[in-house]
């Protein structure tokens, strides 16, 4: 495996280095990407939310600056991209679970949390509970939870996270990294293809990777997809009302746990009636992706194409916490960072185009489950099939130089290897490959991409990359702690622009990406999934 690696990294510095495939990115600049980073991040955009009044000033000032850089726009002229999308607040409403005659009404935000993604402001319909393991369908792992039972009109209970490895079996679903299958959004969309009435994820926090309050949170607040159908109910269960549920009918929930870890298992009836009453507010709303265009100089290769992607949105204003103190959710990591330095790789890209084209993409409504860049996925400015990566920005270094940068997901494809020698021409390493602990490489843009078989990574986020796996240039304990001390900032009002930030490492990440980006575009043949990775096989 190890001489395969050299062997392939080698041939990347080869194809490199040849006169006619080494054209060099321009380089960047920082005093652009401080004043992009400092304007979308201020409370002027309040935020950036989607669906509210920050988020069309973003698209506004993203669509502005595209055509002063020189962006081309997409085919048929503009750089906006509709997405649209349905919003839906719940008012009022109860689930509640009549087994072995007994009345389970759990309280809402506390032991249950749910809405519709029906689209519907009324919901109310009684349904039979279905527990059906991980509720995952996955062929080339040869595992079905469903095994071909009907679930129409039913509700489906299951748990969150893989079927874990065993030792007969220890690298089954990736091991203990987390897959694509464990994610709430995966199970939730699998709900939706077998045609159930809705489903119900079992919460514990070492399973989901993250606490109650985060759903509880989520679920509290106007949530968003995009206008297609959805599940009736959708929400989850705390563990203890679970297990009181599952007693309630006559079942124990370690029991059903542990059959569920087995490929035999097969959906088990609760003899259980759920009832469904909701009320919703529900809006249909607009939002945008900004998308602007570098042709292509080569006249064989420029219908081939990489993109660049950064999503522009955040929580914008939080009307729930009152007009005293702050209540705006700024985003100035999350994502003003990732923004701003696509709009100063776009400005130098311009000057100097690439064989291939290059597409830099600013998706909407990220923070509501990667809506944006589904639509784009959905509706590309080039054929899925002629785009060789896409290399997504999301929350970057804001802390200083670094000898390393963060490839997670790279090594899915060759990808990794012209990242390698992309990286040590900068004088940079790449820093370790960490097991995906939290399912970090399915809750950033790119991962559209790779669903839809497209080679793509997020590349070196200071938030989804491991923290403290950096080695900074200057005073490694202080950088590192500061990294790993934005945790208590990140999704909340905290997160706001700082002029004392040191954007040097900011400016090396944009630019070693921009330069990978370069290196793909300019490259004789596109890049390709390493051999048995699940992405590899998913038809464009």
């Amino acid at each position: 495996m190890r001489l395969r690696t050299s062997v392939s990294t080698a041939c990347a510095a080869f194809i490199l280095s040849c006169p006619a495939f080494a054209q060099e990115a321009p380089l960047l600049k920082e005093p652009a990407l401080r004043a992009h980073l400092s304007f979308l991040a201020d409370d002027l955009l309040e935020g950036r939310g989607t669906g509210q009044r920050g988020g069309d000033l973003t698209v506004r000032y993203l669509e502005t600056q595209a055509a002063a850089i020189g962006l081309q726009p997409m085919p048929g002229g503009g750089y906006r991209q509709p997405v649209p999308i349905v919003g839906t607040r719940l008012v009022s409403g109860e689930v509640s679970f009549d087994t072995g005659g007994k009345r389970i009404a759990p309280k809402l935000g506390q032991e249950i949390v749910f809405g519709t993604g029906s689209g519907k402001t009324d919901v109310a319909f009684d349904a039979p509970l279905l527990f059906v393991g991980y509720g995952v369908s996955a062929p080339e792992e040869k595992w079905d939870d469903y095994k071909g039972q009907d679930v129409k009109g039913k509700i489906l209970v299951m748990m969150v996270n893989d079927p874990q490895p065993t030792v007969e079996e220890p690298n089954r679903f990736a091991g203990k990294a987390y897959t694509w299958y464990g994610r709430w959004l995966y199970k939730f969309e699998e709900a939706v293809r077998q045609g159930a009435a809705g489903a119900l994820l079992i919460h514990t926090t070492p399973s989901a990777s993250y606490g109650w309050s985060v759903p509880a949170n989520s679920f509290s607040h106007e949530r968003f997809r995009l206008a297609s159908p959805g599940n009736g109910v959708e929400g989850w269960l705390q563990e203890d009302t679970a297990r009181q549920l599952f007693a309630a009918a006559g079942f124990d929930l370690d029991t059903l746990r542990a059959q569920a870890e087995r490929r035999d298992f097969r959906p088990v009836d609760l003899k259980t009636k759920v009832s469904v009453q909701m009320k919703s507010a529900v809006r249909q709303v607009e939002q945008f992706n900004v998308v602007g265009v570098v042709p292509g100089s080569d006249p064989k290769l420029k219908d081939q194409a990489v993109v660049y992607s950064a999503h522009w949105d955040h929580f914008g204003i939080d009307e729930k916490l009152g007009s005293e103190g702050d209540h705006v959710f700024n985003g100035a990591i999350d994502n003003a960072t990732g923004t701003a330095a696509l709009l100063a790789m776009a400005a130098e890209a311009v000057r100097k185009p690439a064989r291939r084209t290059q597409v830099f993409l600013w998706p909407a409504a990220e923070e509501q489950g990667l809506l944006g860049s589904a639509a784009y996925v959905a509706n590309p400015v080039v054929p899925l099939a002629k785009t060789a990566a896409d290399l997504n920005l999301d929350s970057l270094n804001f802390v200083g130089r670094t000898r390393d940068i963060g490839v997670p997901g790279a090594e899915r494809s060759s990808l990794y290897d012209t990242a390698a020698v992309v990286a040590k021409k900068m004088g940079l390493t790449l820093a370790p490959t960490i097991p995906d602990m939290s399912g970090a490489y399915f809750r950033a843009d790119h991962f559209n991409f790779a669903k839809a078989g497209v080679p793509a990574f997020n590349v070196g986020s200071a938030v989804f990359s491991g923290d403290g796996h950096f080695t900074f240039e200057h005073d490694q304990a202080h950088a590192s702690a500061t990294m790993v001390g934005f945790k208590k900032d990140y999704h909340q009002v905290s997160d706001e622009y700082r002029p004392e930030w040191d954007l040097s490492g900011m400016l090396q990440q944009a630019q070693f990406t921009l330069n990978l980006g370069y290196a793909v575009a300019n490259a004789p043949a596109m890049p390709t999934w390493k051999k048995g990775d699940p992405f590899g096989s998913v038809k464009r």
